[in-house]
Parts: structure tokens; sequence; C-alpha cells
């Protein structure tokens, strides 16, 4: 009995991991990974594979500040480094999080098409069930609705398996890597902006938090990231590799331009009615978990910087302004997307404007890692240069995927 209570009480602190992780899989990032698959075939399968230690690398420094600090990020930024630096990437999180709801949003608006639904209901009412699950709700049923829909991503998942891809195919995309060509280098940073985005640090961080997790709780928090890690990155390689196994085989090279496109890569196997339902399930569940996240991220990074009430303990009448800030967000990027604009490209380009923002998010995650961690906790060693490695290695690409369009 005493085991079972034990072994229930390790699986209750999963949950911010796996939800971070199925929001980093959002509306954006499918139709990336679904480019990505319809342009270049397997090409970009190999990055898939090694942006799984990449992001969970990234995901456990904010794990680990936040479980020993006891702070979220943008207030760790703000008391080791200033107001100023504070307000800087609180703005960097707040950029990243409207172009994220855009896309979001757009997904929603985009997968209620193919049923003929206007993007003002769809939309309409996904702004008003994200508002009443976190204004009724406390973290953990949040948290665990979050799981709920974010899971229904896991259909592509079975997608990829039906589409039959070829093993040969796969391992030939794998060796062959054109990293001379301007369009696969778009894409390749596109991807990393897909997989590694701003408001994951900000959220993960201060999630943890807000769960009432500590130190102690640090093996069970590093293999709940690790998990999603790995669940978020399968996501990803299988839209990418249903693609490729239709559209990149029967139309290789083909941009996508519309979210029809890419529903259509699975009715020739799946059928048109089951095909476009799996589809839009799968698409519904990202943008509405990413939608949750994002906005929650917001809501807690702006309070951490300007001082407001800023936990889902509490009732809308005792943290208004966090309420406000995360209902606000809401209807900003629902209020976007119903004014029109093109799905595809307009999330090819928010991935890459992530991407771009990378210098100055992962230098505070690494500089905080560095100096407001007691000893123990610390970043040192070998580790230390690796992580040191991947964040310079990220932020290059982040600089490239800026001053790329001007190239």
């Amino acid at each position: 009995m005493m085991m079972r209570r034990n072994l229930w009480g390790i699986f209750a602190m999963f949950g911010p991991g796996l939800v971070v992780m199925f929001a980093d899989t959002d509306a954006g990032s499918v139709i990336t990974a679904a480019q990505s698959g319809a342009v270049w075939g397997y090409k970009l399968l190999l990055l898939q594979l090694l942006l799984i230690p990449i992001v969970y690398i990234v995901q456990e420094l904010a794990v680990r500040l936040g479980l020993v600090t006891g702070k979220g990020h943008g207030e760790l930024i703000l008391e080791h480094f200033g107001k100023g630096w504070a307000w800087l990437s609180v703005s960097t999180l707040i950029i990243a999080c409207l172009g994220a709801l855009v896309t979001e949003f757009a997904g929603v608006a985009g997968a209620g098409l193919l049923f003929g639904i206007p993007p003002w209901l769809s939309v309409g009412l996904a702004v008003l069930l994200l508002s009443i699950v976190v204004w009724t709700g406390s973290y953990l049923s949040v948290e665990r609705i979050a799981i709920l829909i974010g899971s229904f991503e896991l259909i592509f998942l079975l997608v990829a398996w039906w589409a039959h891809p070829s093993p040969a195919a796969m391992l030939s995309g794998l060796t062959q890597i054109p990293w001379r060509q301007p369009g696969y280098l778009y894409l390749v940073v596109a991807n990393i902006g897909a997989v590694i985005m701003p408001w994951m640090i900000f959220y993960h961080q201060s999630a943890v938090v807000d769960k009432g997790m500590t130190s102690k709780d640090l093996r069970v928090a590093r293999r709940d990231t690790a998990l999603g890690a790995i669940i978020t990155q399968l996501i990803m390689i299988a839209i990418l590799v249903t693609v490729a196994a239709t559209i990149g085989v029967y139309h290789p090279g083909k941009s996508l331009n519309t979210v029809q496109q890419i529903a259509d890569a699975l009715t020739p196997f799946l059928g048109k009615t089951f095909g476009t339902i799996l589809f839009a399930l799968g698409m519904v569940g990202a943008s509405l978990v990413a939608a949750i996240v994002v906005s929650l991220a917001t809501a807690w990074g702006l309070g951490e910087v300007s001082g407001y009430k800023r936990s889902l303990e509490h009732q809308p009448d005792k943290a208004p302004w966090f309420y406000i800030v995360y209902t606000a967000m809401l209807l900003i990027g629902g209020g976007m997307v119903v004014s029109g604009v093109n799905l595809v490209n307009l999330s090819v380009a928010v991935q890459v404007m992530n991407a771009a923002l990378l210098p100055i998010v992962l230098g505070f995650l690494y500089l905080l890692a560095l100096k407001a961690l007691p000893k123990r906790y610390r970043l040192h060693g070998v580790y230390a240069v690796v992580v040191g490695i991947v964040v310079a290695m990220a932020s290059i690409l982040g600089i490239y995927a800026a001053i790329i369009p001007f190239i």
C-alpha cells in the first residue's frame, strides 16, 4: 500500500513537461513539419532526431531554475539583472506569444473550414472554451485538461504508420543533407524555432512553481521533461513522414499553401472523410493546448516583472490582472485571425521569428543557470560546456534567421 502511494505521488508530479511539450507541437510546428516533408522529403528527418536532446537540455534548465529557486523566469531576470533586462525579456515573450496565438487560432480556423465552419465561429468557440477552462479551474485541473486536449496529437503517430513510408527513402533522407541550399537552411531554422520557443521556458518554469513542486521533485520533473521531449519530436517526425510519403512522393518539392493541402495528404490512404477528421482532431488538439500554454506564459511572465498576483490557485477576484492578461491574449490572437491571414506562410515565419529571439531567451537562461542557482545545482564542468555550445549554436542560427531575408 505504501509503495502504491509513493508511485502515485511520483506520477502526480508528472504534467508540466508533458503539457509544455504537447504545446510545443502547436499548429505552427505541425505546418512547419508538413512543409518540410512536402518540399524536402525526409531530408529534415535527422534534424528532428537531433532536436530531442536539445529541447530537453533547454527545458531541463528552466525546470531546475524553477524547482530550486521557487521563482519564475521573469522574476529571476528581474532579481539578477534588473528591471531593464527583465522588461526586454518579457517584451520578447509577448511578441513571441502573440505570433504563436495567431498561428494557434489560425490552426483552429483552418480545421473548421475543412467542415465548412466559418472562422469567426470556430475561433470564437475556442476563445470561450479556453477562457472557461482557466477562469473556473485550479492549476491541476487546467493541467489535466491540457494533457487530454494535447493527447489528440498522438493521432499523427497512427497516421504516419498508415502512410507506409519507404524505409529506404527515410534512410537516404537521413544521409543526404543539402546544407548549401538557402531554402533548406531556412526550414532548418524554422524547425529549430518550432521546437525551442521563448514561451516554453517561461511557462515551464512558472508551472512547476505554481504546482508547488520543489527541488525534491527534480528527478521526477526531469523524467517528465524527457518523456515530453521524446513525444513532441515523435509527433513532428510523424507529420514530416506522413507528408513526405504522400505529397512528397506524388508532388515532390511542392510547397504547401493551405491547411486543406496538408489534410489532402492524408486522404489517399485514409479516405476523404476519415483522413480529414483525423487531421482536424490533431490540429485542433495542438492548437488549443498551445493557446492555453502561450496565454498562461504571458500572464505569468508579465506578472513576475510587474508584480501583480499570478497563480491559478487564486480566484479571479484575488488576481484580476492575471486572468485579464490571459483572456486579452486570447482575444487579440483570435481577433487577428478572424481578420484574415495566410496560415502556412505566417506559421513558418513565426517559427523563424522564434529562432531569431533565441539569443536573448537562451542567453538569459544560460546565465541564470550559472548565476542564480546554489553551487550544488549550478551548471559546471563538461555539461556546462555542452549546454553553452548548444545555446551558442541555437543563437547563431537565430541570428541567421533574422538576416536571411536580406541576404
